[in-house]
Order: C-alpha cells, then sequence, then structure tokens
C-alpha cells in the first residue's frame, strides 16, 4: 500500500524532512503545503543580500521547483492548513482562492516554523517598523533604505548585528538598541562581547546597552520618526525589530499535540498522537548539556531535524539527540562562534565551571595573512569535562566551533581537550592550537 506522507511548512525543516522523506520511500505520496509564496530558500542568508555579499534573493534557494518536480512532491503554495483531525488522519487546507480540500495521511510533519515577536513597546505596529524573516521583509527593507538616513534596530542578536552591519555598509546611519548589558548576550559572555562591540563602533554603529526601547514615535500618518530610549529621543527614518521569534504553535494545540516552550517531541521527532512528526522552530529539543528542553531555533538544527522526521516518517527509526546550540557569523571582518553554555547560562544551569582564555594565531606569526584568535573554554568543575567554548577571530572560527562540539558530544574532559593531536603547516594553522592551550589553562584550575 502506498505511503501518503503529509508536511505542513516549507522551511528548512520542511524542505528537508520532504527530501529525505522521498530518499527514504521512492513510491510514497508526498505533500508539501505552505502559506507562502516561496519556500526552500535559507533565511540565514537574507541580510548578506541586504549587504550586497550575495547578488539577489534567488542565490538563496536550496530547494527549488524544480526539485519538488523531479521528486514527485506535490508542492502546494499559498495555501493554509485551517484543521489536522487526528482519530480520522486528515487535514483541511484552504488556497488562496478560498477552495478547501482535505488530504489524508499515514504520517504527518509539522514544520510550522516561527512568528516574529513583537515586544509589548507603544508604536510597535507603527508602518516603517519591520521584521526580517522572509525575502518579502528582505524587500521592502531595501526598498526603506534607498530612501533613508538612518535606522535604529532594537535587538543585538544575530540576526540584529548582521543587518546593522548590512545597513551601515550601504551607507546608513545605525543605532542598535539591547536591553541587556551587552551584545549577543545569548551566543557571547560580556568579556568575549567586547571585540565584537569594538568591531561595531570602529565601523561607525552606535550600540546602546542595557536600555528598553520605550517607545516608538509616529506622525499623524503613522509613519515612523523616532524612537524613545531610557529618556532620549532617536530621529529615525525606519525600525527593524530584531527581538527574536515565538514557536508557531497554533495548529498542533489545536490538534491537542502536547505543547511546552514548544511543540514536544521525543527523539524520533514524534509528537504527543502516534504518527504526527514536528521539526524545527515549532519545536522544544533537549539541550545535550543541561537536559533542559530548550528552542534551538538554527538552520542546522531544523535541517537535522527535518532529515530524521523525513526518514521515520516513511518507516525508519532514525534518532536526533539533542542541541548544543552551536552558531557562527561574520560581523563584518570578525567571526564569532560559540557552543554549548555560556558561563551566564552555566550559573543559571547551577553548573560550577573553570574557565580557560587564551589568545593565539590562526597562523605562526611569521607567515602573512594570519590573524589573532581568542578562545574560551569552559568545563565543569567536578568532573572537568568540556561544556562550551566562545571563539572570536578573523578566519577558521567555523571548523573550531565545530571541534569543541564533538569534544562536548564524546566527553571529553579538558585534560584530553588539551592533548587533541592537532595538524600544523605555515599556510594553514600554527603549531600549538588556541583550544588546546585554553583548555590546557582550564585543567591547571581543577
Amino acid at each position: 500500500m502506498t505511503r501518503k506522507i503529509v508536511i505542513v511548512g516549507g522551511g528548512a525543516a520542511g524542505s528537508s524532512a520532504a527530501s529525505f522523506a522521498r530518499k527514504t520511500d521512492r513510491k510514497a505520496e508526498i505533500t508539501l503545503i505552505d502559506k507562502h509564496k516561496r519556500i526552500g530558500y535559507s533565511r540565514c542568508g537574507l541580510p548578506f543580500v541586504i549587504g550586497k555579499e550575495i547578488p539577489n534573493y534567488e542565490e538563496l534557494t536550496v530547494y527549488g521547483h524544480n526539485f519538488f518536480k523531479m521528486s514527485k512532491i506535490d508542492l502546494r503554495l499559498e495555501t493554509t492548513v485551517t484543521e489536522i483531525e487526528t482519530k480520522g488522519k486528515f487535514l483541511v487546507a484552504m488556497d488562496k482562492n478560498g477552495t478547501e480540500s482535505t488530504i489524508e495521511y499515514d504520517s504527518l510533519i509539522l514544520a510550522t516554523g516561527a512568528k516574529i515577536f513583537c515586544p509589548p513597546i507603544p508604536g510597535i505596529d507603527i508602518k516603517g517598523v519591520l521584521p526580517l524573516r522572509t525575502i518579502e521583509d528582505g524587500l521592502l527593507i531595501e526598498k526603506r533604505a534607498e530612501n533613508s538616513k538612518r535606522v535604529v534596530i532594537i535587538g543585538a542578536g544575530l540576526i540584529g548585528l548582521e543587518i546593522a552591519v548590512a545597513l551601515r555598509e550601504r551607507g546608513l546611519e545605525v543605532i542598535i538598541v539591547e536591553m541587556l548589558p551587552y551584545i549577543l548576550p545569548l551566543v557571547l559572555d560580556k568579556d568575549m562581547a567586547k571585540d565584537v562591540t569594538k568591531e561595531l563602533t570602529e565601523l561607525g554603529i552606535d550600540i546602546i546597552t542595557g536600555a528598553g526601547c520605550d517607545e516608538i514615535l509616529g506622525t499623524e500618518e503613522d509613519e515612523v520618526i523616532g524612537v524613545c530610549v531610557d529618556g532620549d529621543t532617536f530621529h529615525t527614518d525606519f525600525v527593524i525589530n530584531a527581538t527574536g521569534v515565538r514557536a508557531d504553535v497554533e495548529l498542533a494545540r489545536n490538534a491537542g499535540i502536547n505543547i511546552g516552550k514548544g511543540i514536544q517531541v521525543n527523539e524520533h521527532m514524534e509528537t504527543s498522537i502516534p504518527d504526527i512528526y514536528a521539526v524545527g522552530d515549532c519545536v522544544e529539543c533537549k539541550h545535550l548539556i543541561t537536559g533542559e528542553y530548550v528552542l534551538s531555533q538554527l538552520g542546522t538544527t531544523a535541517t537535522r531535524q527535518g532529515l530524521v522526521a523525513g526518514r521515520n516518517a516513511a518507516g525508519k527509526r532514525d534518532i536526533f539527540p539533542g542541541v548544543l546550540m552551536s552558531s557562527v557569523t561574520k560581523i563584518h571582518g570578525l567571526e564569532i562562534g560559540a557552543t554549548g553554555l555560556t558561563k551566564w547560562a552555566a550559573d543559571r544551569a547551577n553548573i560550577d565551571v573553570v574557565i580557560g582564555k587564551m589568545t593565539g594565531h590562526t597562523k605562526p606569526h611569521y607567515f602573512p595573512g594570519g590573524s589573532k584568535v581568542k578562545v574560551k573554554v569552559l568545563a565543569r568543575k567536578d568532573d572537568g569535562r568540556v561544556i562550551g567554548a566562545q571563539i572570536v577571530a578573523r578566519e577558521d572560527v567555523g571548523h573550531r566551533v565545530n571541534m569543541v562540539a564533538t569534544a562536548i558530544q564524546s566527553h571529553m574532559t579538558v585534560n584530553e581537550l588539551a592533548k587533541v593531536d592537532t595538524c600544523y603547516a605555515p599556510p594553514i594553522a600554527d603549531t600549538l592550537e588556541t583550544i588546546c592551550l585554553a583548555a590546557e589553562l582550564a585543567a591547571k584550575k581543577l
């Protein structure tokens, strides 16, 4: 009997699920439904199109229409799922013309993603307050930027800083407002964030931390003209809301699926209702260090979860173990990466840590083109196991983050990490790896 697999949502998680469901079952009837016009592109690349590092939005396509056609996946765009009937195993969908249809499933994968969070700031709904979540959002921001001199960005997370650099490089005056005491608070500790702050200020970006946005001011025509921050008013031509997203769980909740911080799933990406899976930004997942359930909402997490759910919906029994929240980005010329827990996160989890910090070089000092690399390694005080790292340099940060993530998942101690047999060649790497040196410093404190 032909298996019927239905996927709701065509972002990174949903498209990945469709791809791996097809690879697992060549005969299955696979239907992918999404309410948007465009799917299967990288949201993470949006700021870099605005900054003109990527020539156009079409370049962001990962799963194009030809892929779905060749894979014999029934793609239904601009269609909204309004109801899931779990007992009868069907869902109700409505297309852009208002026509309803009933679609049966044997396996259902929910990849409903996340919605932009709108903080309770007076004026947050005024025209000219823009998010960055879709290509359409990117186009609106670019249109605004063409006739603007200044922008205020609320939020100093990864997206906030990436779009800040993009708009600064387009010639705009940029002000960042962050309520917490320093930038990138979920990625870096305060001491490691200093280099990033310096990079941004040298680029001409103004950063206000430790202060919330009190109000967004508008004209009688409801157009943005200013932002009030801690008693001061800043004129602006538009505002970017970069305060984050919230899991879109409404469809799942209405179907009776268990909800926590997001849709609750087990290691097979199964929800509380049989034959229904969930993946991506709408899902909470287990943190591999604390054991707590968190919202990862990273492209890597979404893609890997889609892989597991797609295979399992097609009859396999794959496992998604959990997350370390490994992340990396590039802010102007500076690469920033992290994995595991920060000191702040470790304190919240009541984990006593030892820390090793070291500044080294990506290449030997005598070889041209290298740069300084700053590394901070965290380990548990009780057993010496590595639980986190933060890395800032102008090159080669990604593979160092991956190296520490591997160490954490392998339950390595800082003593063991310090003794890793790393490679060396003058054009590529220094004789002593900075991560190992930082781990050795942490080990001496045990």
